[in-house]
């Protein structure tokens, strides 16, 4: 690989096969030198899991369309995918890691949820510059040739002037024509959750199942959020930290007599 290219990992969680992350190459072999390390199965909804109690195994891919970057399929989760192209595939870090293009919205709360995103703060937290993408289409024959423009964009202003220190970005897009998109918003994340529900089922065999549900609901009506963003036709671009301590409650909490 070229030392004038950055080097380029790219990962997701919707399996090294996903449309998504097909896209997601695409774009990233006109910026540097790539190496997908990706799950052989999709791996949604896993978060930050890793893998301890198992065997890991990643597999070398032949490229049949002629690119010249490689790629790894990973038996573990998309953080496990991170940590095993850092420190066992790749000769040096990685200048830029990009994980999805996602299935669906990982936007608000559900950052916290996504495979995708996990696998971007992972990188982050080896001080990879690094960026989660999503698409607001949870379609098996969504339309990702859109968001090529925004995606090439952001990372190339990622490679061009870096990430503060403990920052990686979200970044998702709504499921519109380019035309119809009308520009990239640096964004909060929306104050949202989830009011999940079960739907309990009992099998032939009289054993009681479940199937998770839910509905979302934003009570957040600010103006500079990735959902009202994202409703108003905008790419929502959001710095997340993976330092999850909550500084503003240290004051009061040392008042309090332990």
């Amino acid at each position: 690989m070229s030392k004038k290219r950055p080097l380029i990992l790219v990962t997701n969680d919707d399996g090294i096969n996903a449309p998504g992350i097909r896209t997601l190459i695409e774009v990233m072999n006109t910026l540097g030198d790539v190496c997908v390390v990706a799950p052989d199965s999709p791996q949604s909804g896993m978060g930050h899991a890793i893998t301890i109690n198992d065997t890991l195994y990643c597999n070398s891919i032949k490229v049949v369309n002629g690119d010249p970057h490689k790629e790894y399929s990973c038996s573990g989760t998309p953080v496990d995918c991170v940590k095993i192209a850092v420190n066992e595939i790749l000769k040096r870090k990685p200048d830029l890691c990009v994980s999805g293009i996602n299935h669906g919205s990982n936007s608000s709360i559900n950052v916290i949820y996504s495979g995708t995103m996990s696998a971007a703060v992972e990188a982050g937290t080896l001080g990879i510059p690094s960026i989660g993408f999503s698409l607001l289409d949870y379609s098996l024959e969504a339309d990702f040739k859109p968001s090529k423009k925004f995606v090439k964009s952001i990372a190339e202003q990622v490679i061009k002037n870096g990430l503060p220190k403990g920052v990686v970005l979200n970044v998702n897009i709504p499921k519109l024509n380019v035309s119809e998109i009308k520009g990239i918003k640096v964004c909060r994340q929306a104050n949202a959750h989830w009011e999940e529900k079960f739907d309990k089922r009992t099998n032939p065999l009289g054993r009681d199942y479940y199937w998770l549900t839910g509905e979302f609901v934003n009570e957040d009506k600010g103006e500079d959020t990735d959902e009202w963003a994202l409703h108003n036709g905008f790419v929502s671009v959001v710095p997340v930290q993976f330092d999850l301590t909550a500084h503003h409650a240290m004051k009061e909490l040392n008042t309090w007599d332990f």
